[in-house]
């Protein structure tokens, strides 16, 4: 009779953290908050964000217009992704590339920094954060990040997470 060994492999960090956030996003009602929550505050930030003015580098040329405040709060933020998985961290170059096209286009629309354009990201974040906080009054628990603030950052990549079990990617 031989004896079988199995071999546990430690979970990823990224595990360990979609695993804790998970805890309090059982409900799926607040599931299906935070796909249309979640990607709406994103976006709404990162729309803010690139609002702020910012000086003008001469050293950029013609691509001075390309860099602004939303870069380093995407550089920071891409680069967490990309430690704790380079697959999600693809995934949300995307994401941020699609999201950036539209702050863009609506930019062309109404101008850069223009009062219309801080109401319209100002409004899109305070109602996608009053469902999120409605989805979790439903749920029962509070949300993850006021435990720690890392999991405000979380949320984006463990909605791809689903994506990627779903469609068989290794992420």
């Amino acid at each position: 009779m031989s004896k079988q060994t199995i071999k546990i492999e430690p979970k990823r960090p990224v595990d360990v953290l979609f695993d804790k956030y998970a805890e309090s996003h059982q409900n799926p009602t607040n599931k299906l908050v935070h796909w249309i929550c979640v990607p709406l505050i994103v976006f709404s930030l990162l729309g803010l964000v690139w609002q702020i003015p910012f000086p003008h580098l001469g050293f950029l040329g013609s691509y001075n217009g390309f860099f602004n405040w939303a870069s380093f709060l995407l550089a920071f933020s891409l680069y967490y992704y990309f430690t704790l998985s380079p697959v999600l961290f693809f995934m949300m170059i995307w994401v941020v590339g699609i999201m950036s096209y539209v702050i863009v286009k609506i930019e062309q629309a109404v101008g850069l920094g223009t009062g219309t354009a801080y109401v319209i990201y100002a409004a899109i974040f305070v109602v996608a954060w009053v469902g999120q906080f409605i989805g979790h009054k439903i749920e029962g628990k509070k949300p993850s990040f006021l435990d720690d603030v890392k999991f405000l950052l979380i949320g984006p990549i463990w909605l791809l997470h689903f994506i990627c079990k779903k469609t068989g990617i290794r992420y």
